[in-house]
């Protein structure tokens, strides 16, 4: 595979004689004392380990309008909880990969990497792992990260590794059914419609939105990411593989299937119930929409229940939001995809010093400490909390604002830890606890598994538009559904689009897919 790797590194200059920014034109000091570690009777405080580490932004407007992140009172805590003196560097989450794809081709790499994507291997590591850009960490680990090694799935472990070697360090998900359908309940009532289960009945229900004059029934979002609630029905998520007679393909050979998913989303755009311009719709769009009270239905993480429910709740103090059952396609299942073991993985320069290497993971580990899960999810006692009688009473955000800031301190700075739910915020509310009650009896019994291999399939570097992003289908593919969907290409002509797809070097991609199945090299296969 090694030389496969290589293809990945066209046009990332000289990656393998990388300097790095050894803390970001902050000189590392190495520290064995951070985070996770105590000073020894009568052994002198030692001085902040520094260390530069850049993180996608998630689109969270706290973070992106800060002047300066590092001075920022979330910040500046941490720092003093782990005795460290870090130097932020946040990564615009709508360029991340065009933003990370600059950092390696201009040897500007922090100290610790955090890649929004996940594994060693994806294309917005550009192959920096396989050229030795960051360090193996299974020795470090199994000395230094005791909390780490004993709470991370054995899946999380497989998925930051490369050639048996753990590089990353995870942000991991223990429930692989975490996105789910939202639905505006207090709209529904005012239809006198029952819960919808299926497709059709789903789209009855947008239909009746749109009569009430809701003006986004169901909030699109560009390339269908979280989008995908009818994709999800069918199964025929675009970005998924699966075994189909014989060989490992993109579960949009399912013709049958496809044709139904597209004229679903054809019908919702010929009625009105998607945006016109769907195709170009921004997250940042779709937040703004859904939070102004405008949309019926959309589908998004679980745990962002509660924040949904406070922002709309500014626009409409009537309004109610619910996860609902996902609807349901032609085999009686339904749900959106089902996520891989990680969510955001952390890799240290090969650079970093091995003592300042264990003082960040002993940082990182230290985030898995009950300490630490009461400063993410809390805050500051006396400031955002207090304790009474063993009873935590927190400030909760009431405006946008504080939603905001509360998502940047248990979001982006909580790195490393059980990225499913906050489970000790959740508990302390109805809304938390409708979102644990969701996780537990709706989205527990639903969701899309698919085939996926690590390292990805190196076809996927030499056929580009027919590379799937990790939720989003080939360029190819979308490209064609939304040319269905607006009517400039009829439906049925998709056996036609699959064809063009294997003739383009989908041939190529799926015998090297099926030949890994074959052999077992790399397969995380969910579907069994």
């Amino acid at each position: 595979m090694k030389k496969a790797w290589g293809l990945a590194l066209a046009g990332v200059l000289a990656v393998t004689t990388l300097s790095g920014c050894a803390g970001g034109g902050k000189e590392a000091s190495p520290s064995p004392n951070t985070g996770a570690g105590e000073e020894k009777p009568g052994e002198a405080k030692k001085e902040p380990t520094k260390f530069s580490i850049s993180f996608s932004t998630s689109g969270n407007p706290y973070l992106e309008s800060s002047p300066d992140i590092n001075k920022d009172k979330w910040v500046l805590k941490l720092e003093e909880l782990t005795n460290t003196d870090l130097n932020i560097i946040p990564v615009s989450h709508k360029e991340f990969d065009q933003k990370m794809s600059l950092m390696f081709a201009g040897n500007d790499i922090p100290d610790v990497v955090g890649n929004l994507r996940g594994g060693p291997t994806t294309s917005s590591m550009a192959g920096s792992v396989e050229a030795g850009v960051f360090r193996p960490l299974d020795d470090l680990l199994k000395e230094h990260a005791p909390n780490l090694m004993a709470q991370v799935p054995k899946e999380a472990w497989e998925e930051t590794s490369f050639e048996g070697k753990i590089y990353g360090i995870p942000l991991w998900i223990s429930n692989p059914s975490r996105r789910a359908t939202f639905l505006r309940t207090d709209l529904l009532e005012k239809t006198g419609l029952p819960m919808p289960k299926t497709a059709d009945e789903f789209l009855d229900v947008l239909r009746a939105f749109k009569e009430l004059g809701v003006e986004y029934p169901y909030q699109f979002r560009e390339n269908f990411k979280y989008a995908d609630t009818f994709l999800g029905a069918y199964d025929v998520l675009p970005f998924q593989f699966e075994l189909q007679d014989g060989q490992v393909v993109p579960k949009f050979f399912d013709v049958e299937n496809m044709t139904k998913a597209l004229e679903a989303y054809k019908a919702m755009y010929d009625e009105g119930l998607i945006p016109k311009d769907f195709a170009t719709v921004t997250q940042a769009d779709y937040t703004k929409n859904i939070s102004a009270g405008k949309a019926g239905m959309w589908a998004a993480n679980a745990e962002g229940l509660a924040g949904f429910r406070t922002k709309i709740k500014e626009a409409d103090p009537n309004s109610r939001v619910d996860i609902v059952a996902s609807p349901t396609g032609t085999d009686g299942k339904g749900g959106l995809q089902h996520v891989a073991a990680i969510s955001q993985t952390y890799y240290i320069n090969s650079k970093v010093s091995e003592e300042t290497a264990i003082d960040i993971i002993k940082f990182f580990d230290w985030m898995t400490t009950e300490e630490a899960e009461m400063f993410f999810s809390f805050g500051i006692e006396g400031d955002t909390y207090t304790i009474e009688n063993g009873k935590v009473n927190y400030k909760f955000p009431v405006t946008k604002e504080e939603v905001d800031e509360e998502g940047f301190r248990s979001g982006n700075l909580w790195m490393v830890h059980d990225g499913t739910y906050r489970k000790k915020l959740a508990e302390l509310t109805e809304d938390g606890k409708d979102m644990l009650d969701a996780f537990d009896n709706i989205l527990a019994h639903e969701g899309r598994p698919g085939i996926t291999f690590n390292p990805n399939l190196s076809s996927f570097t030499k056929y580009p538009d027919l590379a799937p992003g990790g939720d989003v289908g080939p360029k190819l593919i979308l490209d064609h559904m939304i040319k269905m969907i607006y009517g400039r290409e009829p439906i049925s002509d998709w056996p036609k689009v699959i064809e063009e797809y294997k003739a383009k070097g989908g041939d190529e991609i799926i015998k090297e897919a099926t030949e890994r199945y074959k052999n077992n090299d790399g397969v995380i296969d969910r579907t069994k």
